[in-house]
Protein backbone atom coordinates (compact mmCIF):
# COMPACT_ATOMS: atom_id res chain seq x y z
CA UNK A 1 0.00 0.00 0.00
CA UNK A 2 2.50 2.22 1.31
CA UNK A 3 4.77 2.04 -2.63
CA UNK A 4 0.96 2.64 -4.34
CA UNK A 5 0.71 5.90 -2.37
CA UNK A 6 4.34 6.78 -3.28
CA UNK A 7 4.14 5.94 -6.41
CA UNK A 8 0.81 7.78 -6.67
CA UNK A 9 2.28 10.92 -4.80
CA UNK A 10 5.44 10.62 -7.57
CA UNK A 11 3.38 10.35 -10.54
CA UNK A 12 1.03 13.22 -9.25
CA UNK A 13 4.24 15.37 -8.81
CA UNK A 14 5.27 14.80 -12.64
CA UNK A 15 1.91 15.67 -14.12
CA UNK A 16 1.49 18.82 -11.82
CA UNK A 17 5.58 19.87 -13.24
CA UNK A 18 4.82 21.53 -16.76
CA UNK A 19 2.08 23.12 -15.05
CA UNK A 20 4.63 24.89 -12.29
CA UNK A 21 6.85 25.87 -15.53
CA UNK A 22 7.10 27.43 -18.84
CA UNK A 23 9.34 24.73 -19.42
CA UNK A 24 10.20 21.31 -18.84
CA UNK A 25 12.19 20.82 -16.17
CA UNK A 26 15.85 20.34 -16.54
CA UNK A 27 16.41 18.35 -13.84
CA UNK A 28 18.20 15.72 -16.24
CA UNK A 29 20.25 15.89 -19.27
CA UNK A 30 21.74 12.30 -20.04
CA UNK A 31 24.09 12.26 -22.64
CA UNK A 32 25.06 14.59 -25.21
CA UNK A 33 26.04 13.06 -28.67
CA UNK A 34 28.63 14.65 -30.52
CA UNK A 35 28.75 12.31 -33.61
CA UNK A 36 25.50 10.73 -35.79
CA UNK A 37 27.69 7.38 -34.47
CA UNK A 38 27.25 8.30 -31.00
CA UNK A 39 24.07 9.15 -31.41
CA UNK A 40 22.90 5.76 -32.74
CA UNK A 41 24.93 4.02 -30.31
CA UNK A 42 23.30 5.94 -27.21
CA UNK A 43 20.06 5.14 -29.02
CA UNK A 44 20.42 1.51 -29.12
CA UNK A 45 22.14 1.19 -26.01
CA UNK A 46 19.84 3.03 -23.88
CA UNK A 47 16.57 1.72 -25.98
CA UNK A 48 17.96 -1.92 -24.69
CA UNK A 49 17.97 -0.27 -20.92
CA UNK A 50 14.07 0.73 -21.18
CA UNK A 51 13.25 -2.59 -23.02
CA UNK A 52 15.15 -4.16 -19.60
CA UNK A 53 13.37 -2.26 -17.54
CA UNK A 54 9.79 -2.51 -19.12
CA UNK A 55 10.31 -6.53 -19.36
CA UNK A 56 9.85 -6.68 -15.76
CA UNK A 57 7.05 -8.21 -14.45
CA UNK A 58 5.89 -5.39 -12.12
CA UNK A 59 6.97 -1.61 -12.64
CA UNK A 60 8.11 -0.15 -9.34
CA UNK A 61 8.58 3.92 -9.05
CA UNK A 62 12.46 3.55 -9.62
CA UNK A 63 11.89 1.78 -12.63
CA UNK A 64 10.41 4.66 -13.92
CA UNK A 65 12.78 7.13 -12.69
CA UNK A 66 15.87 5.06 -14.24
CA UNK A 67 12.99 4.98 -17.43
CA UNK A 68 12.50 8.48 -16.81
CA UNK A 69 16.50 9.60 -16.42
CA UNK A 70 16.82 7.42 -19.85
CA UNK A 71 14.89 9.14 -22.06
CA UNK A 72 16.71 12.30 -21.71
CA UNK A 73 19.62 10.45 -23.21
CA UNK A 74 17.43 8.83 -25.97
CA UNK A 75 15.94 12.59 -26.45
CA UNK A 76 19.33 13.98 -26.84
CA UNK A 77 19.86 11.12 -29.78
CA UNK A 78 16.85 11.44 -31.64
CA UNK A 79 17.33 15.34 -31.99
CA UNK A 80 21.35 14.65 -32.78
CA UNK A 81 20.39 12.10 -35.45
CA UNK A 82 17.82 14.96 -36.44
CA UNK A 83 20.00 17.30 -36.77
CA UNK A 84 22.70 14.66 -39.10
CA UNK A 85 19.79 13.89 -41.07
CA UNK A 86 19.07 17.23 -41.94
CA UNK A 87 22.38 18.03 -42.76
CA UNK A 88 22.73 14.25 -45.00
CA UNK A 89 19.72 15.42 -46.89
CA UNK A 90 21.47 18.95 -48.13
CA UNK A 91 24.73 16.92 -48.89
CA UNK A 92 22.44 14.37 -50.75
CA UNK A 93 20.89 17.86 -52.82
CA UNK A 94 24.10 19.45 -53.38
CA UNK A 95 25.41 16.51 -55.35
CA UNK A 96 21.65 15.82 -56.90
CA UNK A 97 22.46 19.80 -58.33
CA UNK A 98 26.43 18.48 -59.44
CA UNK A 99 24.48 16.00 -61.36
CA UNK A 100 21.72 18.24 -62.82
CA UNK A 101 24.17 20.77 -64.18
CA UNK A 102 26.93 18.52 -65.27
CA UNK A 103 29.08 19.60 -62.73
CA UNK A 104 32.18 16.21 -62.62
CA UNK A 105 33.62 17.24 -59.91
CA UNK A 106 31.34 18.68 -57.75
CA UNK A 107 29.60 15.60 -58.18
CA UNK A 108 32.94 13.68 -57.45
CA UNK A 109 32.90 15.94 -54.33
CA UNK A 110 29.92 16.20 -53.09
CA UNK A 111 29.24 12.02 -54.07
CA UNK A 112 32.23 11.43 -51.25
CA UNK A 113 30.68 13.45 -48.86
CA UNK A 114 27.94 12.24 -48.70
CA UNK A 115 28.83 8.51 -49.00
CA UNK A 116 30.91 9.00 -46.28
CA UNK A 117 28.22 10.14 -43.78
CA UNK A 118 25.52 8.21 -45.33
CA UNK A 119 27.98 5.09 -44.17
CA UNK A 120 27.41 5.87 -40.49
CA UNK A 121 23.76 4.77 -40.77
CA UNK A 122 24.60 1.47 -42.57
CA UNK A 123 27.60 0.70 -40.31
Amino acid sequence: MKAKITLLFALAAMALMPAMAQDRPDHFHGKSPETLSQALEYFSEYNAKVAELLAKEELDIHDLVAIHELTYTLENSLEKTRSELAELADMLEDLHVATETADYEGARTHGRAYLEKARILRD
